[in-house]
């Protein structure tokens, strides 16, 4: 059962909070959901063409979406925020302007705010993005897997898995291959996983990379 179901889904209500916060009547639900989804992928795609050049990493670990009546307050938890403040010092204000220009919300005021993670290699989704950087860049597998292990070992993660899928290093035939270090305990509900699953596009095709981060047992 560890490995059917995602382990963010699974420990719902428990160790784990959702990433939008909002009530709507049963025929609009799936209307917020597809907003919610958009007003996301917005997001990642303006953070990514403002970033600085030297950075190809966005550093996004989670997007937060909070709906009122008459208010919409947006969380964006990222691990390099002076990237993007230092490429554009009002890169916060633009990205709430463009945003509620491009989704023209009516009758109801937008509120960005950005937060810092202060161990952000302890973030499956950064952790993800920066073996994509690798694996595009032609970097061994192996090497990266064992880099990012490494940079999760500089927090107080207590364990953690990384899974690689599709044809690595341009082989005909698509594997799995995978690596642990310490304990990924997937069947332990209060066991507090954090978890990602992010596909990068090489020039063999799409690989697919799976990250189970072990972070404390309440």
């Amino acid at each position: 059962m560890g490995q059917k179901i995602n382990p963010l889904g699974f420990r719902l209500g428990i160790t784990q909070d959702h990433y939008s916060l909002w009530f709507a009547q049963p025929k609009n639900y799936s209307e917020g959901l597809e907003e919610d989804r958009k007003i996301r992928d917005w997001i990642k795609n303006y953070v990514q063409k403002n970033m600085r050049i030297s950075s190809r990493i966005e550093g996004i670990a989670r997007i937060e979406i909070q709906k009122g009546i008459d208010l919409i307050q947006v969380i964006i938890y990222m691990g390099f925020p002076k990237l993007l403040i230092e490429s554009r010092p009002r890169a916060i204000k633009e990205l709430q302007m463009n945003l509620q220009k491009e989704f023209n919300f009516v009758n109801r005021k937008l509120n960005i705010a950005i937060k810092r993670i202060a161990k952000p290699y302890g973030n499956p989704n950064i952790l993800a993005e920066f073996i994509a950087v690798q694996l595009k860049n032609r970097v061994s597998f192996r090497k990266a897997m064992k880099k990012a292990i490494e940079l999760t070992g500089q927090t107080n993660a207590k364990g953690i898995q990384v899974q690689i899928a599709g044809r690595i290093d341009g082989k005909e035939i698509a594997r799995v291959e995978w690596i642990r270090k310490g304990r990924v305990p997937l069947q332990t509900i209060r066991a507090k996983i954090d978890y990602c699953s992010y596909t990068v596009r090489t020039i063999y095709g799409a690989l697919g990379i799976k990250i189970w981060i072990f972070i404390d047992e309440e």
